[in-house]
């Protein structure tokens, strides 16, 4: 289990800084499957996640949404026949924040 699943999410305000290119280095290796992408001007982590059907796809979808409720967090999420993609990032500032590497990991243990 990686150090960031055992974390919980802190309250994020708009004035907090953006990850730096340093700490964006540190956390990435603890989510290697996931990439870091720029939509909109805004850096995001995105993962593709792959199902035998859209209902296990579905399921997946519903304990990610409930993951996110519990943690006040909330991620973009598109779902498929047979994947998902999960995008986060964190809209008050625009950009990546610790609190997105911590629920990319919890995102990768609910898939286990």
């Amino acid at each position: 289990m990686s150090g960031l699943t055992a974390e919980k999410c802190v309250a994020c305000r708009g004035d907090a800084p953006p990850a730096t290119e340093a700490e964006i280095a540190q956390w990435k290796p603890q989510v290697p499957d996931w990439q870091l992408v720029e939509r909109d001007g805004i850096r995001r982590l995105e993962r593709m996640f792959h199902f035998p059907s859209f209902a296990e796809a579905l399921a997946f979808t519903n304990r990610v949404g409930a993951l996110a409720e519990a943690e006040g967090h909330h991620p973009a999420l598109l779902t498929e026949w047979g994947r998902v993609t999960v995008s986060w990032w964190t809209h008050k500032i625009r950009g990546l924040h610790r609190n997105d590497f911590i629920m990319a990991a919890k995102t990768d243990a609910l898939a286990q």
